[in-house]
């Protein structure tokens, strides 16, 4: 049940009422908060949590908003209520805050269309100025000015992209403290991007004024001001062009302000941002295209009504309890998430399921594993056996943006896999696939889950994945000509003992496994690390054999694999039985693995 905490009277309170299996559901949610707010006059035809705002409404009225839902939401890590929070073309003197499930989003074709003279930023933390535990959190599409010429904080961990965005000045990414890793991408930084002491970052098709700081695993992928590679001095990877890419789509207003989504085209062999200079390529799709689904009326029949009858689908905020897979039948078809919408299988069944078919897009998604062990949270593609033989999508892929799953935390929960990717040619920019390691049901025993990633289609390219704590290989590749371009993983925290948790007897499962059938994959920056929390007689004898196992074949390139030990036990080798052990409190940059053979340190 919610524990009600009334807000300032700038939002006022107001009941939310809810299907049964809505409020069966939402009850397993944490809440300080009640379950909806007032949120006039910035309603909209997404529903009550979608705030639109114009810059002819009264920019004090809107701090104060702002300010308020900051304090609603800033310690709200596995709470129910989620917000996107919608920006017109125009001009803006706000500090926009964004917190747990708050999604800042400009409605211009490029960031400059919503210019912010103050900040875009999050700004919480734990004690210490801690930021490992700010996840779920966006900010896109906005340009941003900060007053007087002041440093911004994105200061954040996992699942909290900032895209599409344009600072002039600039952006850290922490505050001194811990923090675990991110995404950038996309991005104009006039000044300085960095960490103080962050752990691990992904940057991507952005533009930087210089980069300084970080510690272990630290990526460029196509990035203009890049670092210079200076592996292992310091453990930066750069990827002078990101090979193939889409970017995320994105809500927009066409010519006549009505809403659109613009879904841009995919590019190939690109360095620094999509939308400088020419107009963008891509497609604009009217919002009369797509079925506005909203989580307290909408179900898995409805949705999938919608979905076969050739709609895209944009979810509005909120929890949406599924008693079926949502099936994506049609080619092309896009869905596309507004603050962080959360899908949760009721029956063991999928969440999604995408058919073998071309162009598909699934964007702003996230997937809690529901009270009915899950074999596949979601299906990209059909199982082999079922394809039409060596189906190729390379000239329109599908695509991942932002997609998140979790297995535990916010509800108990259980599935076999987070993600399994079956098509040929998919495109992933951004996962971050996790089994919880606090929260409601985190246990060994409780939110049991073996893998959060598996690849069984061929030349699949994943650009920042993030992929943690799962009981067996994190991620599983079985397709050929597979990319990884930054991968960060803790293995789980608490395996009882080796007899429980061995690979055929090797101590523990590799973070990332290629099957030993597999002739050519390749992958650059890779950052795995132990923390064996637990009873120290019990997990001072749990170790990690290898943090990556592949196969020994020639067409196998991994490139820049960083290694650090926390509490209680180590790893014991890098790769395959190479490099050194990584023992408590140490940091191992090993070089990779190439062609067959171990690469010199």
């Amino acid at each position: 049940m919610f524990r009600k905490r009334f807000l300032t009277p700038v939002l006022g309170v107001k009941l939310l009422l809810v299907a049964a299996s809505a409020a069966v559901i939402l009850s397993c949610y944490h809440s300080d908060t009640p379950p909806s707010l007032d949120t006039s006059p910035y309603r909209s035809v997404f529903g009550d949590h979608v705030l639109v705002f114009d810059d002819t409404m009264d920019q004090r009225a809107i701090q104060n908003t702002l300010d308020a839902l900051h304090h609603q939401q800033k310690y709200n890590e596995f709470g129910s209520e989620r917000y996107a929070l919608l920006f017109k073309p125009g001009q803006y003197e706000l500090n926009v805050t964004v917190d747990y499930y708050v999604q800042a989003l400009g409605l211009g074709r490029v960031p400059a269309d919503v210019s912010i003279n103050g900040t875009v930023q999050s700004i919480a933390s734990t004690e210490g100025n801690k930021v490992t535990t700010m996840f779920w959190r966006g900010a896109e599409n906005f340009k941003v000015k900060p007053h007087h010429g002041n440093t911004l904080l994105w200061a954040v961990s996992q699942a909290s992209p900032y895209r599409r965005m344009h600072v002039e000045g600039s952006v850290n990414f922490d505050k001194g403290s811990w923090a675990s890793g991110g995404v950038l991408a996309n991005s104009v930084i006039e000044g300085r991007a960095g960490l103080t002491t962050g752990q691990q970052w992904f940057t991507r098709n952005s533009e930087i004024g210089r980069w300084a700081g970080g510690n272990w695993n630290r990526v460029f992928v196509g990035v203009k001001g890049a670092p210079v590679d200076q592996w292992p001095e310091e453990p930066t990877t750069i990827i002078e062009q990101t090979p193939v890419v889409r970017e995320k789509p994105f809500l927009t207003l066409d010519n006549r302000g009505a809403y659109a989504v613009f879904v841009p085209a995919v590019t190939r062999n690109t360095a620094g941002v999509s939308w400088r200079g020419e107009s963008e390529a891509g497609e604009l799709i009217p919002l009369t295209d797509f079925y506005v689904a909203l989580p307290d009326t909408d179900t898995a029949d409805s949705l999938n009504q919608a979905l076969a009858a050739g709609k895209h689908l944009l979810l509005t905020p909120g929890i949406y309890p599924l008693n079926s897979a949502l099936n994506i039948t049609q080619p092309n078809t896009v869905v596309l998430g507004l603050g962080l919408p959360t899908l949760v299988p009721q029956q063991g069944e999928a969440a999604i399921s995408v058919a073998d078919v071309a162009g598909v897009k699934l964007a702003g998604v996230m997937v809690d594993a529901g009270p009915v062990n899950s074999p596949v949270l979601i299906d990209v593609g059909q199982p082999r056996a079922a394809q039409t033989s060596g189906t190729k999508h390379g000239a329109n892929p599908s695509s991942l943006h932002d997609v998140y799953c979790r297995v535990g935390g916010a509800i108990v929960g259980q599935a076999d896999i987070c993600l399994r990717i079956n098509s040929n040619q998919v495109l992933v920019d951004h996962v971050w696939l996790w089994r919880a390691d606090h929260g409601t049901g985190a246990d060994w025993n409780v939110n049991k889950s073996r893998n959060g990633l598996v690849v069984n289609g061929d030349d699949v390219t994943i650009y920042g994945l993030f992929n943690e704590h799962f009981q067996g290989y994190q991620t599983l590749w079985n397709g050929e000509r597979g990319r990884t371009y930054f991968y960060q993983s803790e293995i789980p925290y608490k395996p009882p003992s080796i007899d429980a948790w061995n690979d055929n007897g090797k101590a523990g499962f590799a973070s990332y496994k290629v099957a030993d059938h597999v002739q050519t994959h390749n992958g650059w920056g890779f950052g795995i690390y132990s923390f064996f929390r637990g009873e120290p007689t019990v997990s001072n004898n749990v170790r990690l054999e290898n943090s990556m196992e592949v196969p020994n074949n020639p067409g196998i390139a991994i490139s820049h694999i960083a290694n650090f030990a926390g509490l209680n036990g180590g790893i014991n080798h890098v790769i395959n039985g190479e490099g050194p052990a990584t023992e408590v409190g140490e940091l191992n940059l090993h070089s990779g693995f190439e062609g067959g053979a171990q690469q010199a340190e």
